[in-house]
């Protein structure tokens, strides 16, 4: 840039950054715009003006020495210099005290609220890592962050196991090729164990620590299993034939309920934190909340609501920390929405219109948010302000749909896989404000009868 142009420039921001100043207008000919003011003599009152400089503001706040003689010359002078006319805008006394329309009570000091500056999110992520052979499917759920702070990643055949303290990446698993791909993966709450759903219809459980495996859940699916979710020792898989059961892992009959209400593949299972509910999204556009205290051992049970309202597969499933009964609900690409549900009632609270298929989302733990991930036209991650639904921020650089989302133990890095084979790393949703909580204990329940496994 040259010199002319960069001043020019520079003298316009400075202009701009004042936008309340006075403006000047150019003179058009020589008599507009004069800026001289030429008095006309004959128009001024000379002995008002004198009198007003000279002894007019005597007995006011300064006062002189006066007599009553005095007092009615000056009356009388007054009178006939026409002085007994208004001022306007003229000096006077110090104004009274305004009076409080509302009494306060000063016994108590309140400090004024101070506005909470708005929270910076980075827009881009903070590590890429190679995700080769990452299976494009948008009904399967091939990551999961475990409360161990290891992040699991089914590529192809084979689980990885990524961890976030150290950085170190092992191999857990590649299946046989006649079993596989790899179709779902889920850690139990210890973070520990972990549960791996095959194509075969077949659920592989493994022990992540010695990397072995403890035994394999058969004859409760007819085609692959796309989702799990742990409820303690419960372990529920979600299947293509649109059946869901839950499996006890501590007994050799593992099938205790069977949940059938579906019709095509169950693509999204999630428990609620009280683990009384249990949400399910089929590729039949359909969402059903069943309870688990009206769960009938070995037998088929009735859904307690069946929401109807989506108009594509809804995978993308989130229960929200800080509302036990409140559900967030995202549609695939021919329904482009996320609704948002009252579990207890089945009534749909808000829907909103986010432009794109919802692939999943989550909750920011320590903030009233939402994320959103998505395919088509822009692959972005987007960040919801609740329950404004105001967009807080728009996160890219994955060039294909984000199907897959994992969050880490604290609740502030996200992990997303795309079909652009790359497992990015957001620090999305930012330090929390107070002091991070101690990791949670090691819960051993789902295993803690492993002698029992026959």
């Amino acid at each position: 840039m040259d010199a002319g142009s960069m001043y020019s420039s520079s003298s316009l921001k400075a202009q701009s950054r004042f936008p309340l100043q006075q403006q000047f207008l150019p003179r058009t000919n020589s008599k507009e715009n004069l800026d001289r003011f030429i008095p006309n003599r004959s128009a001024m009152d000379m002995d008002y003006a004198h009198f007003m400089l000279t002894e007019g503001r005597k007995g006011k706040e300064n006062p002189s020495v006066s007599s009553p003689s005095r007092d009615a010359y000056r009356k009388q002078l007054a009178e006939s210099l026409n002085m007994n006319r208004t001022r306007i805008l003229a000096f006077k006394n110090k104004p009274p005290a305004p009076v409080e329309l509302m009494p306060q009570d000063h016994s108590h000091h309140h400090q004024p609220k101070t506005a909470k500056p708005r929270r910076h999110i980075p827009q881009t992520s903070e590590r890429t890592l190679d995700a080769p052979d990452l299976v494009d499917d948008f009904y399967l759920n091939l990551l999961d962050w475990g409360s161990s702070n290891v992040l699991a990643i089914a590529l192809g055949s084979t689980v990885y196991l990524w961890d976030a303290s150290e950085g170190s990446t092992s191999e857990l698993v590649t299946v046989d090729d006649e079993d596989g791909p790899i179709t779902s993966v889920n850690w139990a709450p210890d973070g520990r164990h972990i549960a791996i759903g095959l194509n075969n219809s077949h659920v592989q459980l493994w022990d992540s620590a010695s990397n072995k495996q403890l035994r394999t859940l058969k004859g409760g699916h007819r085609s692959r299993v796309g989702s799990l979710a742990w409820n303690n020792h419960i372990l529920t898989t979600g299947g293509m034939d649109g059946q869901i059961i839950n499996n006890d892992v501590r007994i050799r009959s593992h099938i205790v309920e069977t949940y059938r209400g579906h019709t095509q593949e169950v693509c999204g299972l999630k428990w609620s934190a009280s683990g009384q509910q249990l949400a399910s999204g089929g590729n039949d556009n359909l969402i059903h909340i069943w309870d688990r205290s009206t769960a009938l051992s070995n037998s088929a049970t009735q859904w307690l609501h069946r929401l109807e309202d989506h108009t594509s597969a809804v995978k993308a499933l989130a229960w929200c920390p800080f509302q036990g009964n409140l559900l967030a609900s995202g549609g695939g690409g021919g329904d482009k929405s996320i609704k948002f549900w009252n579990t207890h009632t089945g009534a749909c609270l808000n829907s909103i219109d986010t432009g794109s298929q919802v692939c999943a989302l989550l909750w920011n733990k320590n903030e009233r948010e939402l994320l959103s991930s998505h395919g088509f036209t822009q692959n972005q991650l987007t960040v919801w302000k609740y329950p404004s639904m105001v967009k807080m921020a728009e996160l890219t650089g994955h060039t294909s749909r984000v199907l897959y989302m994992a969050q880490s133990p604290d609740g502030c890095t996200v992990a997303t896989a795309a079909g652009d084979e790359t497992l990015r790393f957001w620090n999305v949703f930012g330090v929390p404000e107070v002091a991070a909580k101690a990791a949670p204990k090691a819960n051993p329940e789902p295993f803690s009868h492993l002698n029992r496994l026959r």
